[in-house]
């Protein structure tokens, strides 16, 4: 009998059957929808520690796997980080596409509404929008990950095409690419300050973090660089 042991006395006429021994329960090494726990708890663990504590072993953990169970979806640590930024950017770029048609056939609108969705993507977005920026911590060369990038500074450069009349596909110049650092540099900067907290004191008066995205992200947009067309 499998899993039953038979106890036998000195007297071969009887015999005592003990109760079935249980098999001792195996952590699962995986269930059906590990890839997206596992970036959802990459997300909790980056969003708690930063991107210098996440660690695979902890994803695994919060996922309810063994620490072996993530090599079945990713490589490594930076594979899981891959598929996290991944969605990122493609989030990131569909956020900005909305906000370029958004603005319509004006370049200076398009430019402005862009802003708005790269800035509340990001608040909206920490743990994604903190880790795509930080091109070491995750594998460069994750499948699909240049494409989704490519897409989303497209956006920007399209736009930028459009204000400084230069033909979609042609290289911008010197001071057309400057342009788009400029208006890049000047949202990105706003974002990465508004998520580290450093203008709610300063605007605590106007309405605090509200106000931040809500009045003055509009009219620091107002101030982008105009373009230079020669």
């Amino acid at each position: 009998m499998n899993n039953v042991k038979i106890k036998r006395r000195k007297n071969p006429g009887t015999r005592i059957v003990s109760k079935p021994v249980k098999s001792a329960k195996k952590r699962p090494y995986h269930h059906g929808d590990l890839k997206d726990q596992l970036v959802a708890a990459a997300e909790a663990i980056i969003l708690e520690r930063g991107v210098e504590g996440f660690t695979l072993r902890e994803a695994a953990r919060r996922a309810g796997v063994s620490p072996a169970a993530p090599a079945h979806h990713f490589r490594d640590a930076k594979g899981l980080l891959g598929e996290v930024t991944l969605r990122g950017y493609r989030d990131f770029a569909a956020a900005l596409a909305a906000g370029d048609a958004r603005g319509g056939s004006d370049p200076a609108a398009r430019l402005k509404e862009q802003g708005l969705a790269y800035v509340r993507f990001a608040m909206r977005n920490q743990a994604r929008f903190q880790l795509m920026f930080q091109h070491g911590k995750y594998d460069m060369s994750y499948p699909g990950l240049g494409e989704a990038g490519a897409a989303a500074f497209a956006v920007l450069d399209n736009a930028v095409h459009a204000a400084m009349r230069i033909p979609e596909g042609e290289r911008l110049s010197p001071d057309a690419f400057g342009f788009l650092l400029a208006t890049w540099s000047i949202v990105h900067g706003f974002a990465h300050l508004a998520l580290g907290g450093e203008f709610t004191l300063a605007a605590e008066p106007y309405g605090g973090q509200k106000a931040v995205l809500d009045r003055f992200l509009p009219a620091m947009l107002n101030y982008l660089p105009a373009p230079v067309r020669k």
